[in-house]
C-alpha cells in the first residue's frame, strides 16, 4: 500500500500513538486471528488536527476508510500489517466485519443494561466495544448482521427502530485504541482474552439486547415527551 502523496510524518499523530496502533494491529492478527487494514489518521493543522482526508465536516475523522477498496487491502499476517503500519504511521485501525466476526451496534445505555443482564443469566461474551460516540459494539459469529432484524421482530420490536444495528460483510469496525477526532478513543469495555476466544452466536444475546434497546427507545421517548 503506498504512503498518500503530501503527507508527512511532522503531520501525523505523536510517535508513541502510532506505534500503540501498529502493536495493535499485528496483536489482532496474531492473538484473534482478525484482518486489519489501516484507514484515515488525524494530521495536525492550525493548532488543532482534521481527518487525512481532507474533509472539514467529516463524521468519522481518523477512523474510516482511506480508499474504496480497502476490504481488498486487508490482512490477517501480523508481519504484513506491521509494514502496512510502517509505511502509513498513524493510520487507524480498521477490522473488516463479516469474516470472523460480525458486530451488533447498540446505544451505549442499552450496552451496558444488557452486559448487566447477561452477566447474571451466565450468558458468556464475547469482546465489546465502547466508541466515542456512545455506542457498544458486541463482537458474535459471522452471519450475525443477517440474522439480527428477523430475531428482533419475532420478539415484538423493529432493531432499527429501537438502535440496534448488525454489521457484517462491507462493514467495518474501528478497534482500539484508534482516535475519533476531537470525540476521543475507541475503548474496550470487555477486552479480548482467552475466556472469550469463541464468540457467542447471535441468539444467545439478542433477547437481552433488544429488550434494553427497547427500554432505552421507550426512556427517550419519554423525556421527550
Amino acid at each position: 500500500m503506498e504512503e498518500p502523496i503530501g503527507v508527512t510524518e511532522a503531520a501525523r499523530i505523536p510517535q508513541q500513538r502510532s506505534e500503540q496502533l501498529l502493536e495493535a494491529a499485528a496483536w489482532y492478527t496474531q492473538e484473534r486471528h482478525w484482518d486489519v487494514v489501516p484507514g484515515t489518521w488525524l494530521e495536525a493543522v492550525a493548532g488543532g488536527e482534521r481527518c487525512s482526508c481532507g474533509d472539514d465536516r467529516c463524521e468519522e475523522p481518523g477512523a474510516h476508510p482511506s480508499r474504496p477498496d480497502w476490504a481488498g487491502q486487508a490482512t490477517g499476517s501480523a508481519a504484513t500489517a506491521r509494514r502496512m503500519w510502517s509505511r502509513q504511521p498513524g493510520s487507524c485501525v480498521l477490522l473488516p466485519a463479516g469474516r470472523t466476526f460480525d458486530v451488533l451496534d447498540v446505544p451505549e445505555t442499552a450496552g451496558f443494561l444488557a452486559m448487566a443482564r447477561m452477566e447474571r443469566m451466565g450468558i458468556t461474551l464475547g469482546p465489546v466495544i465502547r466508541s466515542p460516540d456512545r455506542r457498544t459494539l458486541f463482537f458474535v459469529l459471522p452471519g450475525a448482521a443477517a440474522k439480527a432484524p428477523a430475531l428482533v421482530q419475532q420478539l415484538g420490536w423493529e432493531a432499527r427502530a429501537v438502535g440496534l444495528v448488525g454489521r457484517g460483510e462491507g462493514h467495518y469496525v474501528a478497534g482500539p485504541p484508534t482516535r475519533v477526532g476531537g470525540l476521543g478513543v475507541v475503548q474496550w469495555a470487555r477486552r479480548p482474552s482467552r475466556a472469550n476466544l469463541w464468540l457467542p452466536d447471535v441468539e444467545e444475546l439478542i433477547s437481552p439486547l433488544a429488550y434494553a434497546c427497547a427500554r432505552e427507545a421507550a426512556d427517550a421517548r419519554a423525556r421527550l415527551s
